[in-house]
Order: C-alpha cells, then structure tokens, then sequence
C-alpha cells in the first residue's frame, strides 16, 4: 500500500506544497488564538487597558476569520489531490470489470470507490490538522513559557505513542471485523434465496450451523475490536486531557517561578480548543477511516472475486497426474500420492467406447482431430488465481476427460466450478498450466470452436425461434432437424406455444427456464462436440434437467462436462469430479461416497423423492 501512495504522490509534489501552505495558514489560528488570550489578560484586562485586551481579542478573531479561509482552501486542495486517486481506481474497475467479466465490478464502482476517495480525504484532513494544529499549539505554548511546554508536551507524546503502537493491531481487528460481516453478509445473500431448496433437501441443520458458524465468527471479531478500542480512550486520556489536569495540579509552582496568569489560560486553551479536538480526530480518524481505507484499497487492487472468497488452497505441490492408460490395483494410490482423499490428478475412465459417427453437418464444422483418439478435455496442471496476492482457487489441476465421456462437476459455491468451465471456454487464462480441447490449445479459433458453453444466465435474442436456435450454425438449420432436436432437449412444448420455428420471441416475456430450453437446443445444434453446461439446467425441474442431459449425453460425437446442480444430475454422469480444495477428487458415485466426505455431505439428503441442490 505504502508503494501505491508513493507511486502516485511523486509525480505531485506541488500539490503537497500547496497543501502545506494552507495549512499552515489554517493552523495559525491556533497560535494566535492562545497568544491573543494571554496577552489580552496579562496586557490588556490585567494590566487595566481595556483597549489593548480588546485589541487582542480583536486579533484573535481575524486569525479564527483567515484560519477559515485557508481551511476552505485546504478542501480545494485536498480535493485536486483525492480526485485523481478516485479516477484511477475508476478506471481500474471498469477494466477489470470488461476484462475479467468480474461480478464484482458494479460493487466496486458504486460503493467501494466512492468508501475509498471519502476515507482518504478524510484521513489527509485528519493527519494534516493533528500535525500543523500541534505544531501550532506547541510553537505557541513555548511562546508564552518554555515551562509550559515542559508540562504538555511530556503526555500528549505518551498518549500519540500509545495509539501509534496499537493502530496496527487495531488496523488488523477493524479488517478482520469488515471481513466477518462481510462473510455473514454472502452466506445469507447465498441462503435467503434458497430457502426452499435447503427445505426441500432437509438441509436445515447443516445451512443453520453454517450460518451460525459466520454469525459467531462476526461476534468475536467484533468483541476483539471492542477490547483493542480501549486503547483510543486511553491515548485520548493520555494525550488530550492529562496535560488539562496537569496544568491545574502545577498551576501554583508554574505561578510562582514566572508563568502569567494570562499564560496559564492561553495555554488551557491551547489544550482544550486544539490539541485535545486534533488528537480526537487523528484517533478516530485513522483508527476507523484507516482499516476502511486499506481494506477497500486492497480489494480494488488485488479484488477477492466471489469464488476466491471461498477457495481453499490446497495442502502442498500437487502430486503428478498418471497417464490415461494406466491401470492401478484397486485399494492403491498412485505413487506419491497419499489415499486420503489428497487425490489431485484426476484419472479417466477407463475403456470409454468412441462415439457415434455425428451427422454430416457436424462433421463438416468441426476440428477433424474429434475422433481420432486424442483427449475431449485436457487440462495439465493448471492453477488460476483472480489476483497476484490471492489464494488460487485451482492450483496444479490435471483432468482428462475422453471423448464421448459425461462428467459432472459437484461442489459447494464459490469452489471454482465456475472457474474451471470459464478456463476450459477461453473465458479466463491459467496462471500455469495448459488446457486442450480435443488436442487444441485454449484459447485458439479450434478450440474455441470445439465447444459450446451454456451458462446459467440464458441469452435469448428477439426475432424467431428458428434464428435463436441457429445461432451457432452458418446456415439455416432444416426444419426436421430442429424439430427433432427440440423433442429431444424437451423445447417442444414452447416451439408450439410459439407458433413453430417461425414463431416470434419475446425474451422479456419468457420464464427463466423457458430461455434455458432455448439456449439447451441452440448449443445441441451447434456444431462443437464439446458442450459445456454451467449450472445451464437450474431454472428446470428435475424432470426436463434429466431430459436434456441425457439428449446432450447421447447426442452423436459429443462430450458433455455439467456443473451439477442437483446429486440426481451428478449420478447420470460416468464419472464425477468433487471439488473440494486439497481433497479434490473424481470418481463414479459409489467410489465417491466411499472416498470423499463432501460428496458424502451433499448426497446425504438424496432420496427416489428429493434432489438436493449443490451449491
């Protein structure tokens, strides 16, 4: 952080010497506010010329008068300084945002931005005014008597010494406080909204201890912030208010070796009317302003997206992937690897037949390599993190899915499954790594155009249903084919309703799992062999999901990878791919419950009745 303040204020020194230029005209009213008082008692009222006290008090109010003017253009200053740090993070986000197609964009632009540029204006504000009002006040108290000075300064210092040594622990408390709340926050934003589906898969328990789990963790850190609190109190006390009581405890020896009566007041009201409201601030201001700031600075920076948030590293280098012919003794782990779920390098099934020979117009679109034996899916230790200081949420990832094959991806939110189909499509880039698609690298055109990704949000367009279901295709598909297509994906019903391929389409009008349909039969014409199903069935009931799946299951030449969204999707699939951090594992269904504690968790509620929901 301390390199991206100094990174932008180099090239802007001017600025800083403004700054300080109205600033001590702002702090000038603290002098001259003390000295004015003294001398208009001692002077003045004491002395008995009523004109030189009022004069004084005359000067001191014409300092309070130009000390406003500069505090008004300490503001325009500050302003012309922050601006710039609040266009840059601008920038960054809505980059961020169109590069990485990042969620958490919107956030960032209308909150966090605007969290930042109001903490740091507040924070240079605060830093400034404690710095030149102290130097004020203290050039002031010497002023009137070096033995004054001898008495303030002594606890102000103690009192600054004592928040500075608890400003990081407390920095550290004031973050892990924002970092709970915000936990607590995303873990009901993820469950009030299915609380159906958690009643319907009888997971009440588990959700109720998981959020309780977050609400105790928000608990303690909050009672953690309260007790490192305290020392505010205390460096206020220390600083601010033991020097008052001080200098009345002292007040006669001060009276008796030289220190006026007037001095004594100006330099009360150097503690009472500046000193003591400065350091208020500086406490509050950067107890509370400074973690928001770092916080919020930090995840505009290095921005913890929704799946980082719940990545969970893994354990150590991941062991090396077997080759996909190699045939192991049941009950041993390849070498290198422990049995203990630590299973990182995911092996095929074994012996999967090739597929049927596609119709002609797949054939003629696709790469010539989709059966020639190489891999459907390949991914070689691949690793992906969202940010140079994030935790990866895939590191040393290797899979092989053959073609042909169905797998099914299964996990709680926020593991990465997400991250592992966008890697797959060329959405996102590995850190390392490499990913193929039927032997193309990714991203290149022939990898691109051996998938299809369907994601969880539909798009459906205006204009007929025929021209969104040929979206992928260069010609207009034959009615027959799109007719059988539709009966298999299960769009049948809503081709009718429509008016048949001709038929106009509305997208507002239609349901969410209505565009779902669509978007299903569109990627099973396309001509990829590879389809790629984020969550894609989410808006069905069980019935049409388990429809679709088995046409893409079955469709000729193709290989299907689903992020599952129901256990009833995960057992159709030949082998099953858990998520689970260091405990990622694949396997088929009863492997898994044998081997794997999470499948075990989010199967558990799985009857011939209920299709529990997986994150």
């Amino acid at each position: 952080m301390r390199n991206h303040v100094w990174r932008f204020l180099r090239p802007r020194p001017w600025v800083l010497v403004r700054l300080a230029a109205w600033s001590v005209l702002e702090a000038g009213q603290t002098f001259v506010l003390g000295y004015a008082l003294a001398q208009a008692l001692d002077a003045g009222f004491l002395a008995g010329d009523a004109a030189a006290g009022l004069w004084w008090l005359t000067a001191a109010g014409l300092a309070v008068g130009a000390g406003a003017y500069g505090t008004g253009r300490v503001y325009g200053v500050v302003a012309s300084l922050v601006e710039p740090v609040r266009d840059r993070l601008v920038v960054s986000v809505v980059a961020r945002g169109v590069r990485e197609a990042d969620a958490g964009a919107l956030s960032g632009l209308t909150q966090q931005v605007e969290i930042a540029r109001d903490a740091l204006a507040g924070l240079v504000m605060v830093s400034r005014s404690f710095l030149f009002t102290a130097a004020g006040a203290l050039i002031g108290l010497f002023s009137l008597a070096p033995l004054l000075l001898a008495v303030v300064l002594p606890p102000l210092l103690a009192g600054v010494a004592v928040f500075a040594a608890t400003l990081r622990p407390l920095a550290r408390r004031q973050e892990a406080f924002l970092a709970a709340d915000e936990a607590l926050a995303a873990e009901l934003g993820v469950v009030c909204p299915g609380l159906r589906d958690v009643t319907a898969a009888g997971a009440e328990a588990l959700v109720a201890a998981g959020v309780g789990e977050r609400t105790e963790a928000e608990l303690r850190a909050a009672q953690a912030l309260a007790r490192w609190s305290v020392a505010r109190v205390a460096a206020m006390a220390v600083g601010g208010q033991l020097p008052v009581v001080l200098l009345l405890a002292t007040a006669p020896w001060l009276l008796g070796r030289g220190v006026t009566p007037g001095g004594l007041l100006g330099a009360l009201a150097y503690v009472t009317q500046s000193l003591l409201p400065a350091l208020q601030n500086l406490v509050h201001g950067l107890g509370t302003g400074g973690a928001r700031l770092t916080v919020v600075l930090r995840r505009l920076i290095t921005p913890p997206a929704g799946e980082q948030l719940a990545a969970r590293p893994y354990a150590g280098a991941p062991p090396a992937a077997p080759s996909p012919d190699e045939r192991l003794p049941a009950g041993r782990a390849p070498a290198g690897q422990r049995s203990d779920e630590r299973l990182v390098a995911v092996r095929p099934p074994a012996a999967h037949p090739l597929p049927a020979e596609p119709p002609a117009w797949a054939a003629s679109h696709t790469p010539a390599s989709r059966c020639s034996g190489v891999p459907a899916l390949s991914l070689a230790a691949v690793s992906f993190a969202y940010g140079p200081a994030s935790e990866p949420v895939l590191d040393g990832l290797d899979l092989v899915v053959p073609p042909g094959g169905h797998l099914a991806v299964v996990g709680p939110s926020g593991i990465g499954k997400s991250t592992l189909t966008a890697l797959v499509a060329g959405l996102l880039r590995p850190g390392n790594g490499s990913v193929r698609v039927y032997g193309y690298a990714v991203p290149t055109p022939e990898a691109a155009a051996s998938r299809v990704l369907i994601p969880q949000e539909a798009y459906v367009h205006g204009g007929t249903l025929a021209e969104n279901l040929a979206l992928f295709r260069p010609a207009p598909v034959p009615e027959a084919e799109l007719l059988a297509a539709a009966e298999r994906v299960g769009l049948t019903a809503l081709l009718k309703a429509s008016g048949g391929p001709g038929g106009r389409v509305d997208p507002a009008a239609l349901s969410a799992g209505e565009r779902q349909l669509i978007a299903l039969t569109r990627a099973y014409l396309s001509p990829a062999p590879l389809a790629l199903l984020d969550e894609a069935t989410c808006h069905l009931d069980p019935e049409s999901e388990a429809r679709a799946e088995r046409a893409f299951a079955t469709r000729p030449g193709g290989t299907l990878v689903v992020v599952a969204h129901r256990i009833s999707s995960a057992r159709r699939a030949d082998r099953i791919l858990v998520m689970d951090g260091a405990r990622t594992v694949c396997g088929t269904h009863k492997e898994l419950l044998r081997t794997s504690a999470l499948y075990r968790d989010l199967a558990g509620g799985w009857t011939t009745r209920r299709a529990p929901l997986l994150g």
